[in-house]
């Protein structure tokens, strides 16, 4: 199993595979999810390799390094920052797109204030029992290694989705599961309000502890997004020291395991240097505060309870996650699933056990088992 990523961990040119701007692919892409041509000159791409590998397996980084004959490192992706899990099986790239046949791809998008990485030992495991598939994990936009790739207009569930789909035309991708947790879910819902009807191929669509309009606050004692984004605003943009955030984070009320979390998205300014250097969030705050604005303002009901032929759309509720979800919540999804039988769409409520909202971390084994079903068959 292996990871392509758009991001090199190193720059030696290994067995490189190329394409010049005569080689097929160049020019318009078209993607069947998308149904939208881009324009996209490839000129010089060559395979990079890392050594780095994950405890306990055989997994390997692979990494892909644009290059134009200037010398200039272009980014396969100047849409989103992205790595690619692939199974043992999967023998595809998107460099050579057109020679193999397309793997089955699932897209796996995080919550507010998360990166891609909080999925990357979920895909994992997911690529080694399901070996035939491939996992598109993705730093949503402001957030992680895409922070850095200025995005115009407004910072909006809407625009987050687009941000995937120009990603999946780019790679030319057609995905056969969504999975998003929490503004992922919401994401996920508005990529399959935004792409043409009717679809290339059935889609199957996980929205993870989250619904489709109204969001709740969390009850006494729970940590509170648009409270956490609040208090970081505050903070100054380096730090020294990760326990001095995880410690003020903790005096002003938030759970040890979400100021744990939090930190995890503070990097080294210089790495360079043999002195620590001065630590800085790798996320855009101004802009994801305006993301989860658009989160609790955005209702995308429509798509559920009118579900597009071909798409099947679950929504997995966290058993301790209860102040997240009303009783009309849950009438409403019970409903939409007879109605999505009768007019062949899909709709389906599950629930997690055992669990809190942070699902893939409180009960992996539980979410694993639940999401298995989507991956069969291939």
């Amino acid at each position: 199993m292996s990871a392509i990523s758009n991001f090199t961990a190193c720059r030696r040119f290994q067995n490189g595979a190329a394409l010049t701007k005569d080689s097929p692919g160049v020019g318009l892409i078209t993607n069947k999810f998308l149904a939208t041509k881009i324009s996209t000159p490839f000129h010089k791409v060559s395979l990079v390799c890392s050594k780095r590998t994950f405890k306990g397996s055989n997994i390997r980084m692979t990494m892909l390094d644009d290059k134009l004959s200037s010398g200039k490192v272009v980014v396969p992706s100047e849409v989103l920052a992205y790595e690619l899990v692939q199974g043992a099986k999967v023998k595809w790239s998107y460099i050579m797109e057109g020679s193999l046949p397309e793997p089955p791809t699932a897209v796996l998008l995080h919550g507010i204030l998360g990166s891609r990485k909080n999925w990357g030992s979920f895909a994992r495991r997911l690529a080694q029992e399901f070996p035939k598939w491939q996992f598109l994990l993705v730093d949503l936009r402001c957030h992680g290694d895409s922070a850095s790739l200025k995005k115009r207009g407004t910072h909006t569930v809407a625009s987050a989705a687009l941000d995937v789909l120009k990603l999946l035309g780019q790679l030319r991708l057609t995905p056969r599961v969504v999975v998003g947790h929490s503004f992922g879910g919401k994401v996920a819902l508005s990529m399959v309000e935004q792409v043409p009807k009717p679809l290339a191929r059935p889609v199957r669509v996980w929205v993870l502890d989250a619904t489709p309009g109204e969001v709740r606050a969390g009850a006494d004692g729970d940590d509170h997004p648009a409270e956490l984004i609040s208090f970081l605003s505050k903070l100054p943009k380096e730090v020294s020291s990760k326990r001095d955030i995880v410690d003020a984070l903790i005096q002003e009320g938030f759970s040890r395991d979400v100021a744990q979390w939090v930190v995890t998205n503070l990097r080294q300014t210089n790495t360079a240097g043999s002195s620590p250097s001065p630590l800085s969030w790798v996320f855009d705050l101004k802009g994801i505060a305006e993301m989860y604005q658009s989160y609790e303002e955005t209702n995308l009901w429509k798509i559920v309870e009118d579900v597009p032929r071909g798409v099947h759309v679950n929504f997995l509720k966290a058993e301790r996650s209860l102040h997240r979800w009303a009783l009309e919540d849950i009438r409403r999804i019970h409903v939409a699933e007879e109605q999505a039988v009768e007019e062949g769409g899909g709709v389906e409520m599950h629930v997690l056990e055992d669990a809190g909202h942070w699902v893939h971390a409180d009960n992996p084994d539980g979410l694993f088992k639940i999401l298995s079903f989507s991956f069969q068959g291939f």
